[in-house]
């Protein structure tokens, strides 16, 4: 990594707060990933834009981490800077008024769903229970229970490949099934503006609390995991098509699929990624091969 050996000097010097080879399985919901190079966490949007500046600067791969909840790390960890967003940028404003809710990327989806329903304002009941931030479900246009987060987002702001702040309309974001133009950029969220429509505050948390209650019935939150391994092949369910394989409960080593809800991968205890990566591609193989489907991960592997 060219100019590596100052990035601490300089990250340091900015003010950035920053760790050596920080392990990154406490820092995601599959509890997997060896260390990271450098973990930093900005604390203002203004430093993280700095971060990714002096990432480029120096020549430091970087990856910008929500709460992870949609990403795999590499057994050997990160060789480069995994920068967090998290607390110090989650700000969540509401304008009742103009159906409005403006959210920084490192806001829990779940706090953002309560602040709506609080100010009577509806549409983002889909994303409670969601484990993710605002920056990660716009970066995959997350969804569930027929809900999507292009229903719902008005516009985004994020740092382009030169440190220069942007805004674009949700209609120029290549919108599509867990899929942005975010996934094909090197920008980074920051924030993201939410057009909801007024309701009952009570109406709107009974929704709420009925997707949860479905979401607890269904999926395995009691055990480690990524949310949904597979991307949902079109004309087919692939947690439908895994267990008419026959592969419910299906294992290498301390990664399984789940006995609840065959669309999920679980860390039953121990598993590394590299026997997920070995389960999901023999699940991969034996599905194409008893179906003719070809399922595509949904989570992110990073190495």
């Amino acid at each position: 990594m060219t100019g590596a050996p100052d990035f601490s000097q300089q990250l340091a010097a900015a003010g950035i707060l920053f760790r050596r080879n920080e392990p990154l399985a406490p820092h995601t919901t599959f509890k997997i990933g060896g260390p990271a190079a450098w973990f930093c966490e900005p604390d203002s949007e203004a430093q993280l834009a700095q971060t990714l500046s002096l990432c480029r600067a120096c020549g430091v791969h970087h990856y910008v981490l929500g709460r992870g909840s949609n990403v795999l790390f590499a057994d050997e960890g990160f060789e480069g800077a995994v920068i967090s967003v998290g607390k110090s940028i989650s700000q969540i404003v509401v304008d009742v008024p103009a159906g409005r809710v403006c959210a920084q990327a490192g806001a829990r989806l779940a706090d953002v769903c309560r602040a709506a329903a609080d100010s009577g304002l509806a549409g983002l009941e889909f994303a409670f229970g969601i484990p993710g931030t605002v920056g990660g479900a716009v970066y995959m246009n997350a969804g569930a229970y027929g809900g999507e987060m292009c229903d719902v987002l008005e516009s985004v702001t994020f740092v382009d490949e030169t440190g220069a702040a942007q805004i674009l309309p949700a209609s120029e974001l290549r919108l599509g099934y867990r899929t942005s133009v975010f996934s094909q950029r090197d920008w980074c969220i920051i924030g993201a503006v939410l057009r909801l429509a007024e309701d009952d505050p009570d109406s709107i948390r009974a929704r709420m609390t009925e997707y949860a209650k479905r979401r607890a019935d269904k999926q395995p939150l009691d055990l480690p995991s990524a949310g949904s391994t597979f991307k949902r092949p079109e004309g087919a369910y692939a947690g439908a098509l895994i267990e008419q394989c026959g592969l419910r409960g299906f294992a290498v080593g301390g990664a399984a699929v789940s006995e609840k809800h065959c669309g999920f991968v679980v860390n039953k205890g121990g598993a590394t990624c590299a026997d997920v990566i070995e389960l999901t591609d023999r699940i991969t193989q034996i599905v194409r091969e008893k179906t003719g489907y070809v399922l595509e991960k949904e989570i992110r592997v990073v190495r």
